[in-house]
């Protein structure tokens, strides 16, 4: 009525409904590059993506924005590799030291984790990987080869690097973990010994999980082809 007083019928006719200030835009083409970037080659989701844009550009974005962003390109989401347990149950010793889990793993296509574990990064360059059960303490090393004696050194890296005494150290059954020397140095060390049973991965999941992780979001940022790797890694 107070249109219709002020203009006559032209104040009767609909007027635009669209907002008198807007907010600033967020995410421009560079921006929106990077995020389609990540998913395409990497398969990160949101809070990953989050995360490798502030490491690798300094910029910041919501998860929430990510999502709109992927949404708008049409692009899928990531299925989900494994159902979740109705009931879970967390595995794992009290004490420091009582249970190590060590493991080797191979880099395949997709990425693998095998568990003591050592992991194949490229030709000739092992990663060999520890992790207390109870305080989640990891140690890392990178050798030439899963020989014997490459295996003894990194026992004695992991006397050394750990600040409690280790009880039992659990592998898979590769053949560096059964060779005699190591196996003598361990009875030296009055370390038991607990190989898992075979082709159950899931009996060591807490080295094979973080391995998974290092050829996810480390290796994966390396050139596995470059002929000065080993310096890189150093």
């Amino acid at each position: 009525m107070r249109r219709y007083h002020q203009l006559g019928l032209e104040g009767l006719k609909d007027r635009s409904r669209r907002p008198q200030h807007c907010p600033p835009q967020k995410v421009f083409d560079q921006q929106r590059q990077w995020v389609l970037q990540l998913r395409q080659e990497r398969k990160l989701g949101a809070r990953q993506i989050q995360s490798e844009l502030r490491r690798r550009h300094n910029f910041s974005l919501s998860t929430a924005t990510i999502h709109k962003v992927l949404k708008q390109a049409g692009v899928k989401l990531l299925k989900a590799t494994r159902r979740a347990r109705k009931t879970r149950r967390r595995y794992e010793k009290a004490t420091p030291g009582e249970r190590v889990q060590k493991a080797m793993c191979w880099r395949r296509i997709p990425p693998a984790a095998c568990r003591m574990d050592v992991c194949k990064i490229a030709p000739q360059l092992y990663q060999y990987t520890a992790i207390d059960d109870c305080t989640r303490l990891k140690t890392v090393r990178l050798y030439p080869n899963k020989q014997a004696k490459s295996t003894l050194e990194f026992v004695e890296h992991l006397i050394s690097a750990f600040p409690f005494p280790i009880q039992r150290l659990q592998t898979d059954r590769d053949e560096e973990f059964f060779a005699l020397a190591v196996q003598n140095r361990l009875r030296e060390l009055a370390i038991k010994f607990r190989p898992i049973k075979p082709r159950s991965p899931h009996l060591n999941g807490k080295v094979e999980r973080t391995q998974k992780t290092d050829l996810e979001e480390f290796y994966s940022l390396v050139n596995l082809k470059s002929l000065d790797l080993p310096q890189q890694l150093q």
